[in-house]
């Protein structure tokens, strides 16, 4: 490591967000009320663009913070607002918090986002975007994926498909498109300037049935299309695939993680590219543990990847009363900084940590 800051969290967290590059708001899912939902400052080393020297302050600050009565299990700042959505069981409905001004410390809950049949559905996964107005992309399955003004509360896009397919994620690509991932891999572009039309679906690596799947997308480079940017996917046994999303019909890569099988089910899954180094990708999910590695010299063999880093650091956490090791439930990139990332696990530790680039790639 060139750098790792450790946080305690009162309760286990299950997502990281970044609020402008200079906050981290986490919120916890262990309880069914009274779930903490906190901003932090990171420390001052995290807020500088550059590596500083040593510095005495290394914790992170508890700004602000407010508490959910449901578990929060998706959690999203709103771009260039004080506003932040979650949502969580026992149904897709989604709520909107409004982060205090500088004179409080309080986060409030400010209003609820119904949905229309969202009773006995499962919780939403969410996106946000301000590029007209602020709003949420949600939806629990394939056909019930909205688009909602946040302020206002009205429905702007719903999207026409006839499959009923449990979602593990969705994004904003840019203004207009969206791409949606089912639980089974499956990946689903749609534009909402044509709401009417069925979303193009693409094709898939085989896979049993049981197998489930995540997604993550790449922070479009300045001057490239979102759609240009590779769309990764990692199944619970470990596959992973890149995807370029304008030549769908083949893969970019395919190859498998040495990994174990999920601890939990597949509900910790998470895969992200590193929004400040070419081709950098890391996972978590598996164990107590969050793969860094390197995608460009990848191909579509299938052959086993290794991972140019390992963070091990949650997982000498120590186990618990029942015996199990820590589980990584999220990690994320910083924004600026190439190499670092935080991670947290159910045992309510938050990492932050700066890996040291391998020999021979300096």
């Amino acid at each position: 490591y060139r750098d790792l800051h450790t946080f305690e969290l009162q309760a286990p967290t299950r997502l990281i967000e970044w609020a402008c590059g200079k906050r981290v708001c986490v919120a916890g899912y262990g309880q069914s009320d009274g779930n903490e939902i906190l901003q932090l400052i990171p420390p001052p080393t995290l807020l500088t663009k550059e590596t500083q020297g040593l510095c005495p302050e290394r914790d992170f600050k508890v700004e602000c913070g407010g508490f959910s009565e449901r578990p929060v299990y998706s959690l999203k700042y709103v771009p260039d607002t004080s506003l932040l959505v979650t949502s969580g069981p026992p149904d897709s409905s989604l709520q909107v918090w409004q982060v205090s001004a500088e004179d409080s410390d309080v986060i409030k809950s400010v209003s609820t986002l119904a949905t229309e049949n969202g009773t006995g559905q499962s919780w939403a996964k969410i996106a946000t975007i301000s590029a007209r107005a602020p709003w949420v992309l949600h939806g629990s399955r394939l056909d019930r994926v909205l688009i909602t003004e946040i302020e206002s509360r009205k429905n702007v896009y719903t999207a026409a498909s006839r499959g009923s397919e449990k979602l593990s994620g969705l994004a904003f690509l840019d203004c207009n498109t969206l791409l949606l991932c089912c639980a089974t891999g499956q990946l689903c572009l749609a534009d909402i300037r044509q709401p009417q039309s069925p979303m193009e679906a693409m094709s898939m690596p085989s896979a049993s049935c049981s197998e489930q799947w995540c997604m993550g997308t790449r922070h479009a480079a300045y001057g490239l299309e979102p759609s240009s940017q590779p769309v990764a996917r990692l199944s619970s046994r470990g596959l992973l695939t890149l995807t370029d999303l304008r030549k769908t019909s083949e893969f970019l890569a395919l190859t498998k993680a040495r990994v174990p099988s999920p601890e939990s089910g597949a509900e910790f899954l998470c895969v992200s590219w590193a929004p400040a180094l070419e081709g950098y990708l890391a996972i978590s999910g598996f164990d107590g543990t969050v793969h860094v590695y390197d995608t460009q010299s990848w191909d579509s063999s299938g052959r086993e990847a290794v991972p140019v880093f390992v963070h091990k650091g949650h997982a000498f956490g120590g186990a618990d009363s029942s015996g199990d090791s820590p589980l990584v439930t999220v990690h994320t990139w910083h924004l600026q900084k190439p190499r670092t990332l935080l991670s947290a696990a159910n045992d309510g530790s938050l990492h932050v940590w700066d890996w040291v680039q391998p020999c021979g790639k300096c």
